[in-house]
């Protein structure tokens, strides 16, 4: 008899070999299953297969999966939305409510409280206003939100519904927002810098201007025609050198500002566009904190 042979039993009947087992399942180890998971390997039972393009995965594989799978994102980064257009929708509503407050039912005070103004330490009571130090810098924004006249107010919200809807749509809501306020700011910081021993101020032009900046800027980017674009803004600054009252500091500021804003935000590489829009963002910052503190040393106590 050869070793590996069955040995016959004491009554004489062949011994036969127990039967393998199949494996149980990783989550249910009672329950014996013959099916593994195709990513992992891992045994699962009929409750805990889920059906995959070949065989069957586990539930921990199917959710990993999911956690993985990328986000849709706006052309540069932003995050896809239903609404392409909400923050311009906010930004518009919170203009024409302050206008509304402005002139109607908290007249003049609040537009005198929330205006871009300033009196240097060579004018008689001065300095005030946004000279007078941090406390007042408040000013920078709040003016950017504020109009007093109806022709104002609705150019401007017109202005800025041709171009938001389009660049939030492809810079996302945090990003786009980035460029509005960034905007602003440094429309009433180089208005500050420039005049800010005597001067008062008021509107989202600025801003506006900033948008106008990055339209073309993603003109260019796109490869779209500039015409248009290089039409309306060319018209814009005529009117705006060439009208009696109207801040030109703060057109060029916001224009200039968001234009390079707009670069850093659309011409990001890919691979790195994340660090190189933030450090976009936090340099526009920089810029308008030196205007504002140049101009704190020209005209502040």
């Amino acid at each position: 008899m050869l070793p590996d042979e069955p040995r016959p039993s004491a009554d004489g009947v062949q011994a036969s070999t127990p039967e393998a087992v199949p494996p149980g399942c990783y989550r249910h180890p009672q329950t014996p299953t013959g099916i593994s998971c195709t990513r992992c390997g891992r045994p699962v039972c009929p409750s805990c297969m889920v059906p995959a393009s070949v065989g069957f995965q586990c539930p921990e594989c199917v959710s990993g999966a999911h956690s993985e799978t990328r986000r849709p994102t706006t052309r540069f980064g932003g995050t896809l939305t239903a609404d392409g257009a909400l923050v311009t929708k906010v930004l518009i509503g919170i203009n024409l409510a302050v206008f509304v407050l402005a002139a109607y039912v908290f007249s003049p005070w609040l537009a005198q409280d929330w205006m871009l103004y300033s009196a240097g330490r060579a004018i008689q009571g001065g300095p005030g206003g946004v000279a007078d130090g941090p406390s007042q810098w408040y000013r920078l924004l709040t003016a950017t939100f504020l109009h007093v006249q109806v022709w104002h107010v609705g150019l401007n919200m017109l202005a800025l519904w041709w171009t938001g809807q389009v660049l939030e749509a492809v810079l996302g809501r945090a990003r786009f927002l980035g460029l509005y306020l960034l905007s602003g700011l440094a429309g009433s910081a180089l208005a500050f810098l420039v005049a800010g021993n005597l001067m008062s101020s008021l509107g989202a032009s600025g801003a506006v201007f900033g948008l106008f900046g990055a339209t073309l800027v993603l003109q260019i980017r796109t490869r779209s025609p500039i015409g248009p674009v290089m039409a309306l803004l060319v018209f814009n600054l005529i009117v705006t050198f060439s009208v009696p009252g109207i801040d030109w500091r703060a057109h060029v500021g916001g224009l200039v500002v968001g234009a390079l804003t707009a670069v850093g935000l659309m011409f990001a590489p890919r691979e790195r566009r994340g660090p190189v829009q933030a450090l976009t963002m936090a340099g526009a910052l920089a810029v308008v904190l030196a205007m504002v503190l140049i101009g704190m040393a020209r005209y502040g106590a």
